[in-house]
């Protein structure tokens, strides 16, 4: 070995955050270089592999998907991108994920109606699973829909079948 710094898989994990699983998945999709190997079979890692690594990681926490940091890395190995190309793949992911947070904020909200026409009680009626199994509901995706059939439901203690 050189004179540079090598890191066994463990040390790897332990400075980037990475799980050593992930980090071989990695080394499978072909996101990270497979390292040399020992004398005796151990993988050692460099710093370049430390770098691209942290590199990954806090590409996934920002929420690109592998594909995306596959283009990113394929611009970095070729050396050929510019700060634009960079700039233009990121604000095109900060508007999916704006789409996201809109979606999940219309979840939210559905979630919330359909919850607000239960009444938390012991009776084995419930006005979210009749929301959840309703066909119409589903066909239409209308969280104002969906509210209006769990509001719809009498009161359990109108519900209990006479004796």
């Amino acid at each position: 070995m050189d004179n540079t710094q090598h890191f066994g898989i463990g040390a790897l994990s332990a400075q980037t955050r990475v799980n050593i699983e992930t980090i071989r998945y990695y080394e499978r999709e072909g996101l990270l270089p497979h390292p040399p190997r020992t004398a005796g079979g151990h993988r050692y890692y460099s710093e370049d592999h430390l770098k691209r690594l942290t590199f990954i990681r806090r590409s996934r926490e920002l929420g690109f998907s592998i594909a995306d940091i596959r283009g990113l890395l394929a611009l970095v190995d070729r050396r050929s991108y510019t700060c634009g190309e960079v700039k233009a793949l990121t604000l095109e992911h900060a508007e999916s994920v704006r789409s996201k947070i809109s979606d999940l904020q219309r979840m939210e909200k559905m979630l919330v109606e359909i919850a607000s026409g239960c009444e938390g009680g012991t009776v084995p009626d419930c006005p979210i699973i009749d929301a959840l199994l309703d066909l119409n509901t589903a066909a239409a995706g209308s969280a104002t829909n969906t509210a209006a059939i769990a509001h719809k439901r009498m009161p359990a203690q109108r519900r209990r079948k006479p004796s």
